[in-house]
């Protein structure tokens, strides 16, 4: 069992050490807009957290570890980009494409999706809620426009689309 995010040993705190590292590269990429950050900047601290504009900070109905800086058992992230290619890139590429490698590492596997993808309007701010639901909405129907991920994801008109090597198009031509 993943010990949680609170524990001193050494893979925890090699998790936020190179979390740290992957939120300032990330921050420099092309496309980043913002992510929710606790207005405290406390460690660990999520529940408890004043996150400002971004809302309450919730999880989904399958979570059932600890709310506590002592007993979360998660990490999440809460973030705006231009585009799909930027956020991709950024995601799948550099520091944080060497995270996402080492992610059993420190987490459990889980069953449910770990990301979840929509359009927001220009300006608009998502809360931690609109992510959630999102993400519940991904796990209990798959991609649809209102929540997707990279591998089926959509136009903010509604479509389908691909983002070069994932996506229903780049499959069609294989």
């Amino acid at each position: 069992m993943t010990p949680p995010l609170a524990d001193p040993s050494p893979l925890t705190c090699e998790f936020y050490a190179s979390g740290e590292a992957v939120y300032r590269k990330i921050s420099q990429h092309p496309g980043y807009l913002a992510r929710a950050e606790a207005a405290g900047g406390d460690r660990g601290m999520l529940f408890e957290a004043d996150w400002g504009a971004w809302g309450e900070f919730v999880v989904p109905t399958w979570y059932g570890k600890g709310r506590t800086v002592e007993t979360t058992a998660l990490a999440a992230t809460l973030s705006l980009w231009t585009g799909l290619r930027p956020a991709f890139d950024a995601v799948y590429t550099g520091l944080h494409r060497e995270a996402l490698n080492r992610r059993y590492d420190w987490f459990e596997r889980a069953g449910h999706p770990n990301h979840v993808i929509w359009w927001v309007s220009e300006g608009a701010i998502p809360t931690w809620q609109d992510g959630v639901s999102r993400l519940e909405h991904l796990h209990d129907h798959g991609s649809a426009p209102h929540a997707f991920t990279f591998h089926h994801s959509f136009t903010p008109e509604g479509t389908p689309a691909s983002v070069r090597g994932f996506g229903p198009k780049s499959e069609q031509g294989r």
